[in-house]
């Protein structure tokens, strides 16, 4: 049997010192319905974390508004005490206020990302954030508020690297005006890449790329459908399938499956170790909704 490892999928440095594995674990299925208020088994959720570490993903992506706050309380309890913890990587999101299940509202003033970004610390533990995207640009205020915010936390050593999410190219090119972004995290996967060119415009630029709803296989995981027959010639499962095709798709991507099962998190982490022929790519490639 193939050893569970999310060193398989290979690495991403972000810089000079810091190496992951580019297969992560997104902590928004530790919450209750909607993404609102806490998650129904707090102690499983931790040993997600944990099973995660264990399977080698050093990479967490989380946000402030995921709860809200309560999957950062449980990164942090399944993070405590971790040996390599000076070694594991959190991207972090601020930007977005919560007023109840399935309600997200963009909230980009200054001193409130702030504020954000401090409790975030707070909250997971850390004397600095390893990567924060800004959740949505706010129409209310300027790119350059926004991301100037974000720069002076980052000149404060409270912020290493500065990131965006679900944006245009041209609203990428505003923000690097400001500062140097390091990362990108849109709406991506098999069955839908509208966002190829934000993916090409971020490989130009050296920025990662994290895409978010990354198994949104939906009509595609069907029986009898494409994705389920190459899963099937593979003898994997579709998710595997789409995550093994994100991997392949540019090394820039760095997928961020959530779940709040120990099985399904061993079906993801064993997707580093698909490895798809060009023509079977391609095939997969032509399924987008695009």
């Amino acid at each position: 049997m193939t050893t569970l490892d999310a060193a398989n999928a290979g690495t991403y440095a972000f810089d000079e010192t810091f190496k992951i594995n580019r297969l992560g674990y997104g902590t928004m299925q530790l919450t209750g319905p909607g993404t609102w208020g806490p998650y129904s088994d707090p102690e499983n959720g931790i040993k997600v974390i944990k099973q995660a570490l264990a399977y080698g993903i050093n990479f967490f992506d989380t946000a402030d508004s995921y709860g809200p706050w309560f999957a950062d309380r449980y990164l942090a309890a399944g993070l405590k005490g971790a040996a390599n913890r000076d070694q594991i990587f959190i991207s972090d999101k601020v930007g977005q206020t919560r007023q109840g299940p399935n309600v997200w509202t963009p909230h980009g003033e200054p001193n409130y990302l702030r504020q954000q970004v401090e409790v975030s610390m707070m909250t997971l533990g850390l004397d600095h954030e390893d990567l924060v995207f800004l959740h949505r640009i706010d129409s209310h205020f300027s790119v350059a508020e926004q991301v100037g915010e974000l720069k002076k936390l980052q000149d404060e050593g409270k912020i290493k690297h500065i990131g965006l999410s679900q944006v245009t190219v041209d609203q990428i090119k505003e923000a690097q005006k400001v500062a140097k972004i390091d990362a990108i995290e849109n709406l991506y996967n098999v069955a839908d890449h509208h966002d190829d060119d934000v993916l090409a415009y971020a490989e130009s630029q050296q920025m990662a790329f994290l895409p978010w709803f990354p198994l949104a296989t939906g009509k595609l995981a069907q029986a009898g459908s494409p994705l389920t027959t190459m899963a099937q010639k593979y003898e994997v499962s579709p998710a595997q399938i789409a995550l093994a095709w994100l991997l392949k798709r540019s090394k820039a991507i760095l997928p961020i499956p959530g779940t709040s099962s120990v099985d399904h998190l061993a079906d993801n982490v064993a997707a580093a170790n698909v490895v798809l022929s060009d023509a079977d790519f391609n095939e997969l490639s032509q399924l987008s909704t695009k």
